[in-house]
């Protein structure tokens, strides 16, 4: 993954919610919010709106648990924020442990393949996209939350098409 995720996950709310509490690690508190927009395309995606890409997932977790049994390690686990009063589990150590997996051993099949000379049936990601839901409900009996996004990664930066930074809506 690039440096960038956690900077364009943030960019999409920053500046309706400057300060919510989140800091950068080394400034502090975000003072003068900033958005860059950018223009991509998903090309190969890993798409965890799609069923298909959730179960290809399932299964490189699984393949993980053994591989971590073997080794005598534990998994890592996703953890509530210490201030979320929603239980969410937004620190998502074992997802990222697993979506990380899974580009390795992706990458190990492509290198293998190389070196057999032959075909592989495996290509490299682009990108991923998922949608989150945090915050509560929304209202009463809700299943809509307060904070779902959607958030994409952008593994490959040919995706990247252009950037500009975004106008004010004209009156």
């Amino acid at each position: 993954m690039i440096g960038w995720d956690m900077d364009f996950m943030f960019g999409n709310t920053i500046l309706k919610e400057p300060n919510n509490g989140l800091k950068t690690k080394k400034k502090g508190k975000i003072k003068n919010p900033a958005v860059v927009g950018v223009v991509f395309q998903l090309d190969h995606c890993l798409d965890f709106t799609d069923s298909e890409y959730i179960d290809l997932l399932s299964s490189y977790y699984e393949q993980m648990k053994k591989d971590f049994i073997k080794t005598g390690q534990e998994l890592p686990k996703n953890k509530n924020f210490s201030k979320d009063e929603n239980n969410d589990l937004i620190i998502r150590e074992l997802d990222c442990a697993v979506i990380e997996y899974l580009h390795q051993k992706i990458e190990e099949d492509i290198n293998n393949s190389i070196k057999e000379k032959i075909p592989s049936k495996m290509k490299s990601f682009d990108t991923v996209r998922g949608i989150f839901t945090e915050g509560g409900p929304a209202f009463e009996g809700a299943g809509i939350q307060k904070k779902n996004h959607i958030q994409v990664c952008i593994r490959n930066l040919n995706c990247i098409k252009g950037f500009f930074i975004p106008r004010n809506n004209i009156t």
